[in-house]
Formats: structure tokens, C-alpha cells, sequence
């Protein structure tokens, strides 16, 4: 008689089921597992995650008040770990600027350099500038910056004064505000009119995707331009937001309409659907119930990818002078500083909103590819 091999698992007992090594996992949890596998995905998602905390916790991260003025066009700052004789300190430190006695050649004002005499000390959740956390809470204390509460560059300033990084770090919530209210608002119509055309079909659909032709078939750069300077340049700063973003909205819904239409025509016609139909189930119950959840894949994903374009959308019509006016900041407005070759040229550092977009536009566009992957079933 043959020994059991003890090394392998007892087999189940006599009129019991084994389970699976791995449970039924929702539609969620197998997302997630098939984004996990994907790098490019997860970079992406915490740089979302990064970008979203910057712009909810701007005050506090920001290191100074963004419409503080000191040395126009000061360079950055960089912290450094040396002291003015080279030896190395465990602290790290920034040195103050100060105007020399010499000009700059070609602008004619005073150069500025560091003052090795007067290092100021950096360290953590330092006191700075009196600011209101989510606009209630009083406060003073910011994640990094001078120990002495006297003022850090480390993207140098503007033509005014004011830090780039701080007004970076703030023109975040302005700009991701935009698109994110954007992109919702497409997302709501275009999924809507899209799943209402496809399902009904007939002579209705006709008449709605011609009108949605009508829509694709403005240009839209002129027509952005054109729309955003009826507004007179005394209205408030709040009525000119609300207008671009209506502009972007209407002009923005339709592609979101046609993408989900043929998803609907496709799901139209499956035996569930056909289903429904046959026990009397309602058209409003049929498209909410049957065709919303299949087609929700597909907008999320359509989603993440719309973001970034609204987002350079935004920062080419600030650029423009067309899309956030002061004293709101937005990347937008902040490139506005670029307009002349002989400005990038002898202040670079005021390009460092160009960075900000960039990193927008690579986080919301590797996490939309990752989504695809994720949610394609085959």
C-alpha cells in the first residue's frame, strides 16, 4: 500500500465544496488590482492625488502670502547646506538677496545677489504669513519656509515682487477648479444627451446628432475669444469665471455626446436590454439602471482624459488675457509674465508655471491610460 505524499494539501472532505484561492471580487476591486500592475497608472494617480492636496491645502503649503511684494524679479532661492565658507551645516539655509552696486547690462537695474551675512534658516511648520485655512480657520503656519518668518524665493518673484511659488501653489485651485467644474458639467450633458439619443433612436436621434455636428463643426479657439470679450472688464472677477466656464462648458459636451451614443447603439440591442423592454420596464428605468452602468467605464476614463485639455485650454486663454482676471491667480495668468522673448530670456525662472501644467497634464493623461487598460475586459 502507497504512503500519502504529507506535503501536499488533504484533499476536502466527503460532500463539502473547496473555495477558490481568490474570492468574487467586485468590478471596483478588479479595476483596482488591473491599475496596480500599472506603473505609469499609479504615478499618475498620486500625482492626481498630490495636485488635489496642493490645491485644497494651498495657504498652508504655500511658504509665503502670494500677494506679498519684495525685489522684483529676484532669482530663486535654493537652500543650501553650506555655510559662507563652504563648510558643510546640518541645518539647511537660504541667503538674502540684496541689490549690488553694479546693472545689468541689458535692463539696466541693479543685479541681484545673495548676502552671505545673513542666512536665513529653513526648517518645518515655521510661522509665516496670518492666512484662513478652508477660508474659517485663522492661522500662521506653513509647511516650509524661513524660521525667522522673513521672506523665501525659491522660484525667485515676478515683475512685482511676489513669489512664483506661492502663486503657483495657489493658482492651482483656480485651475484645477476650472477644469474639474468643466469637465463635470460636459460630462453631465454629454453623457445624458448621448445615452437619450442612442437609446431612442429614429428621426429624434437624427435631429439631435446634427445638432451636435453643428456644435463640433465651430472652431473654437476664435469663437473662445469672440464669447469672452463681451463681457466688459469692469464685471466682477466671479461673473467673468462663471462665463468662461459656461463658454467651455457648451462648447466642450458634444464630442463627450457622440463617444457615448455609440456605446449606447451597441447596448441597445444586447439580449438584457431587449429583456427589460419585453416585461414593460420604463425607457427611464432601462437607461439608468441597463445602460448607464456600461457606459460608465468609458466616461471615466474619457474623463481623466478631457481634464488635461481643459487644463491647457484654460492656460492658453490666460496667456491670453481671456480667462481668469486679478485678484485671482491662475497658470494661466501667471504665464501672461512671458509674453516677451527678452523676458524668458533674462528672468527664466518666471517660466516655472509651465512645470505645473506639464505635471498636470502627464498625471490626469498616464492615469486616463492606465483606466483603459483597467477597465477593458479583454
Amino acid at each position: 500500500m502507497l504512503a500519502r505524499d504529507t506535503s501536499l494539501p488533504p484533499p476536502p472532505a466527503e460532500g463539502t465544496i473547496e473555495k477558490p484561492a481568490r474570492g468574487n471580487e467586485s468590478y471596483i476591486a478588479l479595476v483596482w488590482r488591473r491599475l496596480k500592475r500599472s506603473w505609469t497608472g499609479m504615478a499618475g494617480l498620486w500625482l492626481v492625488v498630490l495636485l488635489l492636496l496642493m490645491a485644497v491645502f494651498a495657504e498652508f503649503l504655500a511658504p509665503m502670502d502670494p500677494k506679498a511684494t519684495d525685489i522684483a524679479f529676484a532669482p530663486p532661492q535654493l537652500p543650501s547646506f553650506h555655510d559662507k565658507d563652504g563648510n558643510f551645516v546640518a541645518r539647511p539655509r537660504v541667503y538674502a538677496l540684496a541689490d549690488s552696486a553694479d546693472l545689468d547690462p541689458i535692463t539696466f537695474q541693479p543685479i541681484v545677489g545673495p548676502d552671505y551675512e545673513h542666512p536665513r534658516l529653513l526648517g518645518f511648520l515655521v510661522e509665516g504669513s496670518p492666512y484662513r485655512l478652508f477660508g474659517l480657520l485663522p492661522a500662521d503656519r506653513h509647511f516650509f519656509g524661513s524660521m525667522d518668518g522673513q521672506p523665501v524665493h525659491f522660484l525667485g518673484t515676478d515683475k512685482f515682487g511676489r513669489d512664483v511659488l506661492s502663486r503657483a501653489i495657489h493658482g492651482s485651485r483656480v485651475s484645477l477648479m476650472i477644469a474639474l467644474t468643466v469637465v463635470f458639467i460636459i460630462t453631465m450633458i454629454g453623457t445624458t444627451v448621448g445615452m437619450v439619443s442612442g437609446y431612442f433612436g429614429g428621426r429624434f436621434d437624427v435631429w439631435v446628432q446634427r445638432f451636435v455636428e453643428l456644435v463640433l463643426a465651430f472652431p473654437q479657439l476664435p469663437l473662445y475669444l469672440a464669447l469672452t470679450t463681451l463681457i466688459p472688464v469692469t464685471a466682477p472677477t466671479n461673473v467673468f469665471l462663471a462665463f468662461v466656464i459656461i463658454v467651455m462648458s457648451a462648447l466642450g459636451w458634444a464630442q463627450m455626446s457622440r463617444e457615448v451614443r455609440g456605446k449606447t447603439l451597441a447596448l441597445a440591442r444586447v439580449d438584457y436590454v431587449r429583456a427589460a423592454m419585453a416585461v414593460g420596464a420604463t425607457d427611464r428605468r432601462i437607461i439608468m439602471q441597463h445602460i448607464l452602468p456600461n457606459v460608465m467605464s468609458h466616461v471615466i476614463v474619457a474623463v481623466t482624459l478631457a481634464i488635461p485639455t481643459v487644463v491647457l485650454l484654460e492656460s492658453f486663454l490666460g496667456f491670453l488675457g481671456f480667462a481668469v482676471k486679478p485678484p485671482l491667480i491662475s497658470w494661466g495668468l501667471m504665464l501672461q509674465d512671458t509674453a516677451t522673448y527678452s523676458v524668458i530670456g533674462t528672468y527664466p525662472w518666471i517660466l516655472s508655471p509651465v512645470g505645473f501644467v506639464l505635471i498636470t497634464v502627464f498625471a490626469f493623461n498616464a492615469l486616463g491610460d492606465g483606466l483603459r487598460d483597467a477597465v477593458d475586459p479583454y
